[in-house]
């Protein structure tokens, strides 16, 4: 095997070569995903500083790590407050891929999970479980996993349009059967006992509260495997933003290509909102935020992944730190600050909900 060597194009971006394997590096793609996953680092130690046990900024890591001379407090960190933190970093990483892949193949910033119904569906599979069975954390997350695919195959088979699916004609579906999710979700609060109706209704507001390893390990292990498999098929991904036709004709198999890309798309998505429930716009912004930051029509599959989990630790920190007297759930925090960005997306001359695709 050769051994590796760099070179450098035009436009400041570097070809680094590993014998066969190829690999692009964009200087500002490398730095602005490198300061937005060291802002969710900084942000969830500050968060497990947070509770009815203080604990000093300088003594988080040796808790985590388990080595603290304090047992309380590494009880505390490693028990509640270190598993909070992973599944909002989890959680927040698979929604913004999730919302990536979508707006993709959609071709358009409002084709995120969230806006066209996936979420929703997903969490009926939930609510399912949780009313109706009294579900585990494990049982949860396989039911948002079905009622995500489930959604997923209704919008698509809808969507189709002369053997390929228009990207408006997806969001305008998305948002008619999320609404027929979102009424079966009331209904089953109302079939539901109080107890179940209570845990689930907390549930659908999105909270990190009593987060423990059983949310949090499902979440980044699907994170851990499928980004892997999409920056391997980004190049197919952005081929086919120039159209079916012509990806078909440069050797894209697009069908096939398209089914592996919502496959792992719904997988995150689900896998997310079983880990916190429901979190409003995080797959939304997300990917536009990060491509603002890369001047770029092509926001890369880590740089969002990175964004979605600095936006949902950090409002998670806002919300354990505001001068109020009740519990904010997180995904209210994000519905509040997402919807204005929404308004924002939709005003004429300032947003643009022609999101282009990703790398």
């Amino acid at each position: 095997m050769r051994g590796a060597s760099a070179t450098a194009p035009p436009g400041g971006r570097r070809v680094l070569r590993l014998g066969r394997a190829t690999l692009l590096v964009r200087p500002r793609t490398l730095v602005v995903t490198t300061v937005l996953a060291l802002v969710a680092l900084c942000a969830g130690a500050i968060a497990m500083t947070v509770g009815s046990l203080p604990v000093p900024l300088y003594a988080v890591p040796s808790a985590v790590l388990g080595v603290a001379d304090d047992a309380t407090t590494v009880r505390a960190v490693q028990g509640v407050r270190l598993p909070r933190v992973l599944a909002a970093i989890g959680a927040g990483a698979a929604l913004g891929v999730s919302g990536s892949v979508f707006q993709s193949l959609a071709r358009n910033a409002l084709g995120s999970p969230d806006v066209i119904g996936f979420t929703t569906g997903a969490a009926t599979g939930a609510l399912v479980q949780i009313v109706l069975f009294g579900a585990q954390p494990t049982q949860v997350a396989l039911g948002t996993i079905v009622g995500g695919v489930v959604t997923v195959v209704i919008v698509m088979l809808l969507a189709r349009r002369g053997g390929g699916i228009a990207g408006r004609q997806l969001i305008l579906v998305g948002i008619g059967v999320g609404a027929m999710a979102a009424a079966v979700n009331g209904l089953l609060l109302v079939r539901g006992t109080l107890d179940a109706s209570s845990q689930a209704n907390l549930w659908l507001s999105g909270s990190l509260d009593a987060r423990q390893w059983s949310h949090a390990l499902p979440v980044l292990i699907g994170v851990g495997v499928v980004i892997p498999i999409l920056l391997v098929l980004s190049r197919r991904a952005g081929l086919m933003e120039l159209g079916d036709d012509i990806a078909q004709q440069l050797g894209v198999r697009v069908e096939r290509t398209r089914l592996v890309l919502v496959g792992c798309a719904v997988v995150l998505a689900a896998l997310a909102t079983a880990a916190v429930g429901p979190i409003a716009f995080v797959a939304l912004a997300a990917p536009q935020l990060v491509r603002r930051l890369l001047r770029t029509d092509a926001p890369p599959v880590v740089g969002a992944a990175a964004m979605g989990a600095a936006l949902l630790v950090v409002a998670d920190l806002v919300t354990q730190v505001l001068p109020v007297t009740f519990a904010v759930p997180v995904g209210r925090m994000t519905g509040v600050v997402g919807g204005l960005y929404l308004l924002w997306l939709l005003v004429p001359g300032r947003g643009s909900a022609d999101g282009k695709g990703w790398s």
